[in-house]
């Protein structure tokens, strides 16, 4: 038997031996029924500040991705036409790393969607799971890659010719050049975290989960605030603009 093919090899990421293990047999498992149109999450004990077990943290991640993989196809083929929607989901199980999930092309310009090891044990349910690989699918669904790599190519260019039509060296006109493409990258990043928000709703929502009740992951996170420059708005925007999307839905304004 090998690994589910939505964990494959990725260059820096594989499986650590004991979640394989669990992910091996949870392979067996027969195929989840399609989800239904309108969800209404079940009673979850261990939601309630509780950790979940490492068997119950990999069988929520082999479950949220069967039922989210055909929705966040269907939605990059019909959102982003001309795209690559062959999305890789990997686990990343380098040590010493902090709660994360991103998304990333690989060299062939495929996407990719990693989660590491201690994003998957903090989350309490599936539908905190799904609104994050929700999220995450929606930045290349929203071409945020592209997109900022060309504000911070813009913001390069421009801070970098200014330095270098002052007459600075050119170790000074790099210098400005990397603080313009950082200045650049930042100035529509909260912007982003936001479309991606409103997006990743909408995904897990199609697939049957629970969005409101996912964007509660939030509540556990530090607060950024609303920093100049920062990099993602505050959480209680996020959560709002979970609650508003889900209102949308729920009323038939779908986006």
């Amino acid at each position: 038997m090998r690994l589910p093919d939505f964990l494959p090899s990725f260059p820096g990421l594989r499986l650590a031996p004991v979640l394989a293990a669990s992910l091996l047999a949870l392979a067996a498992c027969a195929p989840l029924p399609a989800p239904s149109p309108v969800y209404t999450p079940a009673p979850d004990p261990v939601y309630e500040g509780q950790a979940l077990s490492p068997s119950q943290a990999a069988q929520n991640f082999v479950a949220v991705v069967n039922r989210m993989e055909p929705v966040i196809l269907s939605e990059c083929l019909k959102r982003a036409r001309g795209a690559n929607c062959d999305y890789q989901i990997v686990v990343d199980d380098r040590p010493g790393q902090s709660p994360n999930a991103f998304q990333t092309l690989d060299e062939a310009g495929r996407p990719v969607i990693a989660f590491n090891l201690p994003l998957i044990a903090e989350v309490r349910n599936v539908d905190e799971l799904a609104f994050v690989m929700g999220h995450e699918a929606a930045h290349h669904i929203a071409g945020h890659i592209p997109r900022q790599q060309q504000t911070a190519s813009t913001g390069a260019i421009l801070l970098g010719g200014l330095a270098a039509a002052y007459g600075y060296d050119e170790a000074t006109v790099r210098s400005a050049q990397n603080i313009g493409a950082g200045l650049a990258g930042r100035a529509y990043a909260k912007n982003y975290e936001l479309e991606a928000d409103q997006l990743g709703t909408v995904i897990a929502w199609n697939a049957g989960f629970d969005p409101e009740r996912g964007a509660m992951f939030f509540t556990r996170l530090p607060d950024p605030g609303d920093r100049f420059m920062g990099s993602h708005p505050p959480n209680a925007a996020r959560v709002d603009i979970v609650r508003r999307t889900v209102a949308d839905l729920r009323a038939g304004r779908g986006m």
